[in-house]
């Protein structure tokens, strides 16, 4: 019963958080971005576009222009993913029509809307990114993409992708400093959700130790579904004697909330311990740069 009741709050907070993330992002689009001709990268800037030259809802078309990627997800990433990823693009998409007509829009200095609507795209999809959720487009693009030519990271696609909508903000406001504008909002947002996703320095993270009965099961969850890898040591109870198997795992900071739950689901009475690395080196982390 405890553990059908940690799962449904796990549940209800990633959607509180997720609905939150959208209403961030929507703010974003309706005050800063949209107002002064700034489309910030993937589908919201196609939408952008096309609001600006023919009045069409942005959120309504990047609904829209999502749902034949909601099957491709669905059937390359699961059911998990296709929810959480309708949710995401759902609500963002309701929050920037919802919001358009009641918010006032900031018209000022055009580099200070480009920074603000960075930062709050940024903090917003963050929020979304943190919880497991998505808001379709090129994210689901990439990721699928990425299991094809693993070669190619999805940053790269994603990057490739806002570099096709930046040449085409050129092209539909004839404006080569729009397409500069929306080239600072997009950078802005990606250090912002770099810093809520692995924090402020890319080299940090935490060192998880676990120490469970059934470090099997465990071990199998972190490799498999939480995408970490995993070190068995070998312990020992100073007082009992007894012979245990300490997992140790590093992971990204806005990871340790998701593998302690996975964790808890598998043995509540696991004993968990979270330090932090001062610097971590090697695959999934920062790269030496010396």
């Amino acid at each position: 019963m405890s553990l059908k009741f940690d799962t449904a709050k796990t549940a209800v907070l990633d959607y509180l958080i997720i609905a939150a993330g959208a209403v961030i992002y929507a703010v974003s689009v309706v005050v800063f971005t949209s107002a002064n001709n700034i489309a910030p990268g993937g589908f919201t800037g196609i939408a952008t576009m096309l609001n600006y030259m023919f009045s069409l809802p942005i959120g309504l078309f990047i609904f829209l222009m999502n749902l034949p990627l909601f099957f491709w997800g669905a059937k390359e990433s699961g059911i998990t993913f296709l929810i959480k990823t309708i949710v995401g693009t759902l609500l963002v998409s309701v929050a920037i029509d919802v919001l358009t007509p009641i918010l006032p829009v900031y018209k000022g200095d055009t580099m200070l809307a480009s920074i603000f609507g960075g930062v709050l795209n940024g903090a917003g999809l963050g929020l979304i990114f943190y919880r497991g959720g998505s808001t379709g487009g090129t994210d689901i693009i990439a990721l699928i993409l990425h299991k094809y030519f693993p070669f190619i990271s999805t940053g790269k696609i994603i990057m490739l992708s806002d570099v096709v909508v930046l040449a085409a903000a050129y092209f539909v406001y004839n404006s080569l400093e729009s397409a500069l504008y929306a080239g600072i909002a997009i950078f802005v947002s990606i250090r912002v959700i770099d810093a809520i996703s692995y924090g402020t320095s890319r080299g940090n993270g935490k060192l998880m130790f676990i120490i469970t009965n059934k470090y099997d099961e465990v071990s199998t969850v972190i490799l498999n579904n939480l995408k970490r890898g995993v070190t068995l040591l070998d312990g020992e109870g100073a007082y009992s004697g007894e012979k245990k198997r300490v997992i140790m795992c590093a992971v990204r900071p806005q990871q340790v909330f998701k593998i302690t739950s996975g964790i808890k689901k598998i043995d509540k009475n696991a004993f968990i311990i979270v330090t932090t690395a001062g610097a971590i080196q090697g695959s999934g982390f920062a790269k030496d740069t010396v």
